[in-house]
């Protein structure tokens, strides 16, 4: 199975972004785990990961896992600041959103923003993770 380097949860509920690391490292998929917790600090993340000498502790993430509701800045506000951000490798990183919300309308909307790749309910699972991984990578 490929590995990636680096996942950025994007979270603001600490039990879930506890879980979410424990699955991340029980499926073996991925170096290094990040988590900030909302979407202003994945977006100052991905800025400070695009300069060099900030490789090493901000390594550019392969897999965004990002939570629709959260404080200051919400997932779908997230994505609308994130599509306009000049980003060379944007198109290497896949986005998956997560969610506890059952509104069908979040997954459209969601689904509807071309740098969205996934949709997933919460929690996320090993066989999901492994899934996710030998789809894209």
């Amino acid at each position: 199975m490929n590995k990636i380097n680096c996942i950025l949860l994007v979270d603001d509920n600490p039990a879930d972004n506890l879980f979410h690391s424990i699955m991340i490292k029980e499926s073996g998929i991925c170096s290094q785990i990040k988590i900030v917790n909302d979407g202003e600090e994945a977006l100052a993340y991905l800025e400070k990961s695009r300069q060099a000498e900030n490789a090493e502790d901000y390594p550019e993430p392969q897999i965004i896992f990002l939570d629709i509701n959260m404080p200051r800045m919400n997932g779908f506000e997230f994505l609308e600041a994130y599509s306009k951000m000049e980003n060379r490798s944007k198109k290497s990183i896949l986005i998956t959103m997560l969610t506890t919300s059952i509104n069908t309308d979040d997954r459209d909307k969601a689904l509807s923003y071309e740098i969205v790749s996934e949709f997933h309910n919460k929690p996320i699972n090993v066989p999901m993770l492994h899934s996710l991984v030998e789809k894209y990578f």
